[in-house]
């Protein structure tokens, strides 16, 4: 009886005896994994298709941390169905730190227009950090008697259904800031959507439509043209380009804020250590002067975050947009 006490005791006996020094190994392992990372190439998927505003800021994004990691990370565009392709990819991905993607605000609002999606934006991601910012910009055509937040109001109250503004198609990002300035104004316009920012802002300029909420990197060329003038900006802080146009919420409806990002994103399971250690290399990149004269260029600024301050967004943004795509009832499929 006592040699089958003691076959029985003994393998946990030395569980018990080895388990922290294996733990102890298993933290080194990693602590190791993360500082040589990384030791290949990285795949950076951007899930747009190339040289709009989002693959634009990732592929300087890549050229820069490529430099002070001292490792390529190379561009692969996997655009298509609002960025739903190339993330999908990237949930498949192996989550070795080696596959990351590059996503905009859509990533929270696709949940909302499609009725399934093939990967679950929350479970089968994980947050590394933000790259940018793209704040829109409350635009008009130059004739159009409107000069601030408060003129387009009172003109919208006076005139009901009788405005009308474009956007980028149902669902966009255009569209769903539109339709929250409609519902905290208490104002109703008319949509026009078009195929892309490029026709909506086309058709401002030629007086189709009367004003839109564009993207910055779309409108800046036509705003410093003087073919359009920009009313507002739909962050909740005035741009260092913009300096002298006020944002929406200090224009009379406080608390507005549609500021859309560009963030990173890898799959989950990647370990910790290297998803921190992308985050900190990034947060070094974006403050290189540099950095932020390119981005500027693509009318977009800087927005360091950490992974948790990023995941606390995500959640607030999904909220936010899946009431708005609700309200619209945009929907993809």
């Amino acid at each position: 009886m006592k040699t089958l006490a003691h076959r029985l005791l003994l393998p946990l006996f030395l569980a018990l005896l080895t388990t922290p020094v294996t733990a102890l190994w298993c933290h080194q392992a990693a602590a190791q994994t993360a500082q040589a990372y990384p030791a290949k190439p990285v795949r950076v998927v951007i899930a747009w298709p190339p040289s709009g505003s989002n693959d634009l800021a990732g592929r300087v994004w890549a050229q820069k941390i490529s430099q002070v990691m001292g490792q390529q990370f190379f561009v692969d565009n996997r655009g298509g169905a609002a960025g739903t392709i190339g993330a999908d990819v990237v949930a498949k991905s192996p989550p070795d730190g080696y596959t990351l993607l590059v996503h905009s605000t859509t990533h929270v609002g696709n949940p909302w227009l499609y009725k399934k999606l093939p990967y679950d934006t929350f479970k089968d991601f994980a947050p590394v950090g933000l790259i940018a910012s793209q704040p829109g910009v409350v635009v008009v055509h130059p004739s159009y008697p409107v000069k601030t937040v408060k003129d387009l109001i009172a003109l919208a109250k006076a005139n009901p259904k009788s405005i009308n503004f474009g956007s980028a198609g149902n669902g966009s990002l255009p569209h769903l800031s539109m339709a929250l300035f409609e519902q905290m104004a208490e104002v109703s316009l008319v949509h026009v959507p078009y195929k892309g920012g490029g026709p909506a802002i086309t058709a401002l300029v030629s007086g189709e439509t009367k004003v839109m909420i564009a993207t910055l990197a779309s409108a800046m060329t036509q705003i410093q043209a003087g073919r359009l003038r920009a009313v507002a900006v739909t962050a909740d802080e005035r741009l260092k380009s913009l300096p002298e146009v006020p944002t929406v919420a200090e224009s009379g409806l406080p608390g507005y804020d549609m500021n859309a990002w560009m963030g990173l994103f890898a799959p989950a399971g990647t370990p910790k250590d290297i998803i921190e250690k992308i985050n900190r290399e990034t947060a070094r990149v974006l403050q290189m002067p540099d950095m932020i004269r390119l981005l500027a260029m693509q009318g977009a600024e800087p927005w360091i975050m950490t992974p948790e301050q990023l995941a606390k967004r995500l959640a607030e943004d999904y909220e936010k947009y899946g009431k708005l795509i609700k309200l619209t009832g945009a929907t993809i499929n």
